[in-house]
C-alpha cells in the first residue's frame, strides 16, 4: 500500500503553517499518509499551537534553529513510509496534488523524485525548476527570472511553456517534492551544510546520481505564499542565501568558489566563516 509522510518544516511562521494545515484538512491525500511538522524552536508560539489545534499531527520540536535541511532529515530518519513529501510551511495544497505526485513516480520507474506546479495567489506559476547550478545556468537563470518579473512577453510565453508541460528538470524546489524514502537515504539524505537555500538543487543532484532522474509535473498544482520565514528577518536570510551559495560552488564547482568568493568580497557582501 502507498503511504505518504508530508514533513512540514517551519521557523516562526504560525499563520502560514496553519494554513497550509488547514488546506490538507479540507482536501486530504487519498493516499495513506501523515504529517509531520519539524519546528525549529520558533518563538511565535507555533508548537503550542500545533499541539493545540492539530492532535493528529506529529510534533518534532527542536531546541534551537537547525535549518531547512537538518530539520527534514529529523522527519526523514524517522519516517517509515514508502515516500516523503518535502512541503514548506508557506503553502496550500489542493485536492489532488499530493495524489498526482505520487501517481507520476509510480508511472515512470527512470523517476526518482517528483515536483508540482508551483503558483502564488493569483494563479501565476512561478519557475521553480530548473538546469544544475552553475556560473552560466545561473545567469540564464536569473535573467529568466528577472524578465518574468517585469512581464516581459517573450519569458512570460517560455515560463508557460515549461510549467504547462511534463518534462525532466536537473532539480524541482524544495518547496514541494516528493521522494521515495529509500531513494532518499540512499542518497545521503539533504546536505546539511546549507541552512536555507541550495539544498533542495543539491539534494536533486545526489538523486540523479542514482542513475534516475527528476519529474515536473504540472497537472499537480500548489499554492506557493513564497519567503514567509524569509520576509521576517530579510537580513539573515540574504546572509543565509549567501553562504548556502559559497558552500554550493565549493562542493560542485571547486574552481569558480574563489571567484566567487572574491566577487561577494568586492560588494561587501561576503558572509563571515
Amino acid at each position: 500500500m502507498r503511504d505518504v509522510t508530508i514533513i512540514i518544516v517551519s521557523f516562526n511562521t504560525r499563520e502560514e503553517l496553519e494554513a497550509c494545515l488547514a488546506s490538507l484538512a479540507a482536501a486530504p491525500p487519498s493516499t495513506s499518509h501523515r504529517v509531520v511538522v519539524v519546528d525549529n524552536a520558533s518563538s511565535d508560539g507555533t508548537a503550542e499551537a500545533v499541539r493545540r489545534n492539530w492532535p493528529a499531527v506529529r510534533l518534532i520540536a527542536s531546541d534551537r534553529n537547525v535549518g531547512f535541511a537538518a530539520g527534514n532529515n529529523l522527519a526523514i530518519r524517522e519516517a517509515d513510509s514508502e515516500f516523503v513529501l518535502l512541503l514548506n510551511s508557506d503553502t496550500l495544497v489542493p485536492a489532488g496534488a499530493v495524489d498526482a505526485l505520487v501517481r507520476a513516480l509510480d508511472s515512470d520507474p527512470r523517476a526518482v523524485a517528483a515536483g508540482p506546479r508551483l503558483v502564488g495567489v493569483d494563479g501565476r506559476p512561478e519557475i521553480s525548476f530548473g538546469p544544475m547550478m552553475g556560473p552560466l545556468n545561473e545567469l540564464r537563470q536569473k535573467a529568466l527570472v528577472r524578465l518574468y518579473e517585469r512581464r516581459v512577453p517573450l519569458a512570460e510565453a517560455r515560463v508557460a511553456r515549461l510549467t504547462q508541460r511534463r518534462h525532466h528538470p536537473d532539480w524541482i524546489s524544495g518547496a514541494c517534492l516528493l521522494v521515495r524514502r529509500a531513494d532518499a537515504l540512499a542518497a545521503g539524505l539533504l546536505d546539511e551544510r546549507y541552512f536555507l537555500y541550495a539544498e533542495d538543487v543539491d539534494f536533486c543532484a545526489a538523486l540523479r546520481a542514482l542513475g534516475r532522474r527528476i519529474v515536473f509535473v504540472p497537472e499537480a498544482e500548489v499554492v506557493h505564499l513564497r519567503g514567509a520565514s524569509g520576509r521576517k528577518r530579510p537580513d539573515a536570510t540574504a546572509r543565509a542565501y549567501r553562504q548556502s551559495h559559497l558552500a554550493f560552488y565549493e562542493k560542485h564547482h571547486p574552481r569558480w568558489a574563489p571567484l566567487l568568493r572574491a566577487y561577494l568580497r568586492v560588494r561587501g557582501a561576503l558572509p563571515p566563516a
